[in-house]
């Protein structure tokens, strides 16, 4: 994938292909850190004018003199310090006050950042923040990693893909979650279709499609019954399996191969919190890694609450913030989204783990 400019209005969630650097200095001129007078000398002083964010006082201070100015605005020749309104007080015309230390409630030019400072480095992905600090160094656009696009397959003769669904049939949750989760993610959904498990050979066929997704995304089959076809088409294909299972419940059948094409594959599971789980375990990371950008590094907090745990197997719970604790909210089956919805994190807990014992937390907006 290639990289270019975007403009700041478009550049949010996106990664910054090269590191954002300023342009000028900031402050590009020395500027009032407060409403008040700018003073030169000891007082009293004598206002010889007045100075407006945009409007700036051309002339130059001596001594005993003074000019009423605005937070923001540039900070005239001469003053060595700005005096806070609150502090000034006036007698016979002239302005009274405490002597304010040189420098005092001025920003400088440069002193948050010099021209050609390093800003944000490639990588980072861009947040709103980021926009505003690029648009304050003077940048119009932003050199960024498109967001890899994501061929998202559901699979299975059983979903209704709208409406209640029928006896002996599922609602398909995964087809209106993923697009949202994708984007979530870092990536985009460029085609989107419900595949039968009949007759054999539409899920390769669909794999195999000519599309512009760098990422196929299959929900369902990943298991090894008689209807899941995505582990034998992949070993039909010759396909490169990276990750093979996973030791985590929900999600383990998930799965990661690239084809010879050099198109990569994601197995999720199909019961809605397990492929929740698969997504953001291990499609996620992929976004990521196909964006230029790093992981961030796991929090860590005690999470309080009840998990059945089993050997050697990771179990992924929905938690929420409970002061400097993550407590488990309940509705956390393989098939039940009920308590992933209203959390603010899953929490890893590994074998073994205890009702209060620490386990690493990925967040559900990162």
């Amino acid at each position: 994938m290639g990289s270019g400019p975007v403009s700041l209005r478009d550049a949010a969630g996106l990664t910054l292909a090269e590191d954002l650097r300023t342009l000028r200095p900031v402050p590009a001129f020395d500027t009032a850190a407060m409403d008040g007078f700018a003073v030169s000398g000891p007082g009293p002083w004598r206002i010889r004018g007045t100075a407006r964010a945009g409007t700036p006082w051309r002339g130059e201070l001596g001594p005993g003199d003074g000019v009423e100015i605005s937070t923001g605005a540039l900070v005239p020749s001469g003053a060595v310090a700005v005096l806070p309104k609150e502090l000034a007080s006036f007698d016979d015309g002239r302005l009274f006050g405490p002597a304010q230390a040189e420098g005092r409630h001025i920003r400088r030019t440069g002193e948050d950042a010099e021209p050609g400072d390093r800003l944000a480095p490639a990588g980072t992905r861009i947040s709103p923040a980021l926009i505003g600090l690029a648009a304050v160094c003077g940048h119009d656009t932003l050199p960024v990693r498109p967001r890899p696009h994501v061929g998202l397959l559901v699979s299975g003769d059983e979903l209704d893909l709208s409406g209640v669904p029928g006896v002996g049939r599922v609602r398909d949750a995964l087809g209106p979650l993923m697009p949202a989760l994708v984007a979530e993610l870092g990536g985009e959904i460029v085609t989107s279709r419900h595949v039968p498990d009949l007759p054999t050979g539409g899920l390769a066929a669909a794999v195999h499609a000519r599309h512009d997704a760098e990422v196929v995304a299959v929900t369902g089959s990943t298991s090894v019954g008689d209807t899941d076809q995505l582990r034998r088409l992949l070993a039909d294909a010759r396909a490169h399996l990276v990750v093979d299972t996973v030791a985590c419940r929900p999600g383990h059948p998930m799965l990661l191969a690239r084809l010879r094409t050099g198109r990569w594959v994601v197995g999720l599971p199909g019961n809605p919190y397990a492929a929740l789980v698969a997504a953001r375990t291990l499609l996620g990371p992929l976004i990521a890694g196909l964006s230029g950008r790093p992981l961030a590094p796991l929090p860590c907090l005690p999470v309080r609450g009840r998990a059945r745990t089993s050997p050697a197997l990771t179990r992924l719970v929905p938690v929420s913030w409970a002061g400097g604790e993550a407590r488990i909210v309940g509705g956390h089956r393989a098939a039940f989204l009920r308590g992933a919805a209203v959390a603010d994190a899953l929490a890893a807990l590994p074998s073994g783990w205890r009702d209060g014992d620490p386990a690493p937390l990925l967040l559900q907006d990162s």
